[in-house]
């Protein structure tokens, strides 16, 4: 009789830790605040991005994040330690085209393109060139003459090496015909500072940072098929006859650990940050351009962002 009794306790103590177990197991993301990775300054627009979402997040989720910053080689430093950090959701770190694609391709940056796992890319941020307002090019058609002019001696600031900016610079010099001197900062608060300071006499950004630096600055043109509605005066390349049009996407990505049910969770949480409206105003009057691209069709769009990136490559000489 006791050892009925003693081995009913038991089937019932186990029972209770297997419900215990799969309660954990099926918990939804997140069950507390979260650690948010950039791997750029404070102040850039992957830090900026992550502190807009946090309000939604919270008011979705009840969490919170926790910002942590690895700096360091445009990005590479922290992506290479992606799948070293803790993989029971409680970490994430934000991702950048085109460097999780480029910097792979320039050598050994610590971690390749299929090592950094998507869960959610929320938004494109199109490129701008942009000058202080007091400088002496007056437009794109000057900066362009003067560039043809006196080939290398404009010099541009720029974040990190194989990287959005990077891309930009070496593409629009590319289809212009001309030769500009690029100069690489740690972050896009970095370079905007040199910039300001007359360190460099341009900068190759993005459309956010001509909202942030305001009438500091001058846009001479956006990489946009049509005018942006924040800057309606300023032209587009391809109004110029320079077909160059893009910008950096940015998302976020977990280490190879975390399970595909949480990547899925992750993924349907950002989609419902993404699509508030409060945060979509947010974002769009800061410049950015909201995407949506879910985990779910993940695979396929980072396939047709390598075969573009290989292209892309192919242009700056790092493969043939």
């Amino acid at each position: 009789m006791k050892f009925s009794r003693l081995s009913s306790l038991a089937v019932a103590c186990v029972a209770a830790l297997s419900l215990g177990f799969a309660a954990t197991a099926s918990a939804e993301w997140p069950t507390g605040d979260v650690t948010y990775i950039t791997n750029f300054n404070p102040g850039g627009e992957s830090d900026i991005t992550a502190r807009m979402q946090e309000s939604t997040f919270k008011k979705i989720t009840g969490h919170g994040f926790i910002y942590q910053y690895r700096v360091g080689a445009g990005g590479a430093a922290g992506w290479a330690q992606l799948n070293r950090i803790t993989s029971d959701g409680s970490a994430i770190m934000g991702i950048n085209t085109p460097h999780i694609f480029l910097q792979p391709l320039a050598g050994n940056v610590g971690y390749k393109t299929e090592d950094v796992n998507v869960v959610y890319i929320f938004q494109l941020t199109p490129y701008a060139l942009i000058v202080p307002k007091d400088s002496p090019i007056k437009d794109l058609d000057d900066y362009i003459a003067r560039a043809k002019a006196a080939p290398g001696t404009i010099t541009v600031a720029g974040t990190g090496t194989n990287s959005a900016p990077h891309v930009a610079k070496e593409s629009f010099d590319h289809f212009a015909g001309i030769q500009t001197t690029y100069v690489p900062f740690t972050g896009t608060a970095a370079a905007s500072a040199a910039l300001l300071g007359r360190q460099v006499q341009a900068q190759w950004a993005f459309t956010t940072a001509g909202v942030q630096q305001g009438d500091q600055v001058r846009l001479l043109g956006v990489a946009t098929e049509e005018r942006h509605p924040l800057f309606p005066d300023v032209p587009t390349f391809k109004e110029k006859g320079i077909d160059f049009t893009g910008g950096a996407r940015r998302g976020v990505a977990v280490p190879n650990g975390v399970s595909e049910e949480m990547r899925q969770q992750m993924s349907d949480v950002f989609a419902k940050v993404n699509q508030d409206p409060d945060l979509r105003k947010r974002m769009e009057d800061a410049g950015y351009v909201l995407l949506d691209i879910p985990y779910s069709e993940m695979a396929e769009y980072s396939r047709q962002l390598s075969e573009n990136y290989q292209q892309v490559a192919r242009l700056l000489g790092m493969i043939r």
